[in-house]
């Protein structure tokens, strides 16, 4: 993803809404979605529908596990707790406080690090062992702050943050949930809206997490700025003006020089910000004027 679209789809959000006073139905929106796939992935059998029942709609499920139903509802106040985070600092007290939002009264050990050893399935990384957990979350932390400090890429830091923490695994469980809370905070407090990890992004996830481990950050750093792209398009059809409305690849090539099989192709790669609903995917006439004027090719 061009970070030049990035930064001017940013821009554009900026001008129309700050996060304090980010609508609550986009808010309500944001939390449903990333509630859902962040816990899809870590295996909920909640589906997306049932997740905007239970937290759009207020109405509950019928026949799912109790865990599953609280996990929805408390992941989705831990989530919009980030808002009013964003302008403090990362402490480990953060941390702890998020697991402990996320799980309590789920795990007996929520808002405590791990007093076991783990291992992570699908990953080429092994955790440290449990006696090393509080100095390396320690050594995260002071890492992270320099590093903020020094005015580092937000997306590199985004990458490196996030992988180590999941290295770390400082839990017993719910790593991936506090550790994509935290890549979301670390965002929000550089003035950038949140990315949805999905269970369509999974495979890419893990290969990117995988690729980190061996010290090559640039897949995750491609699959976040995909994400974001996502992210900005969705908020911005939410606030923006018309040329903000996602349309169709069918409608997007009658105002562009492009098949409606190349676009497919350049938002499967994450070069033109889009959001797939089903099999199909939506972009906007910003995005699309923006991608053809940075990146595509004309004719």
């Amino acid at each position: 993803m061009n970070q030049n679209i990035l930064d001017t789809l940013r821009s554009k959000l900026l001008e129309r809404i700050s996060f304090d006073t980010l609508p609550e139905s986009a808010l309500k929106r944001s939390a449903a979605l990333n509630t859902w796939g962040t816990n899809a992935i870590e295996g909920s059998t909640i589906t997306r529908a049932e997740a905007e029942r239970i937290l759009l709609e207020e109405r509950s499920v019928a026949g799912k596990p109790i865990r599953d139903v609280m996990e929805t509802i408390q992941h989705e106040r831990a989530f919009r707790s980030l808002l009013n985070r964003r302008k403090r600092e990362i402490t480990l007290e953060t941390v702890l406080e998020l697991h402990e939002e996320v799980f309590r009264g789920i795990l007996y050990d929520a808002g405590q690090w791990r007093r076991v050893n783990v291992r992570i399935k699908g990953a080429k990384f092994a955790p440290p062992r449990m006696e090393k957990v509080v100095k390396e979350m320690n050594d995260w932390m002071n890492e992270y702050r320099k590093r903020d400090i020094e005015g580092e890429d937000t997306f590199e830091l985004a990458s490196w943050m996030h992988y180590k923490f999941e290295w770390i695994h400082p839990f017993g469980d719910g790593n991936g949930r506090v550790g994509r809370l935290l890549l979301n905070l670390h965002f929000l407090r550089r003035n950038w809206p949140f990315v949805h990890v999905l269970p369509p992004n999974q495979k890419e996830y893990l290969k990117a997490l995988n690729a980190a481990s061996g010290g090559d950050f640039s897949l995750f750093v491609n699959l976040t700025k995909t994400l974001m792209g996502a992210s900005l398009v969705d908020l911005l059809d939410q606030v923006g003006t018309k040329k903000d409305k996602l349309i169709t690849l069918k409608k997007a090539v009658k105002i562009s020089p492009y098949s409606e099989k190349y676009l497919a192709l350049r938002c499967k790669q994450g070069e033109l910000p889009a959001l797939k609903s089903g099999r199909e995917w939506r972009t906007s006439e910003r995005a699309l004027g923006l991608y053809s004027d940075l990146v595509g090719r004309k004719g």
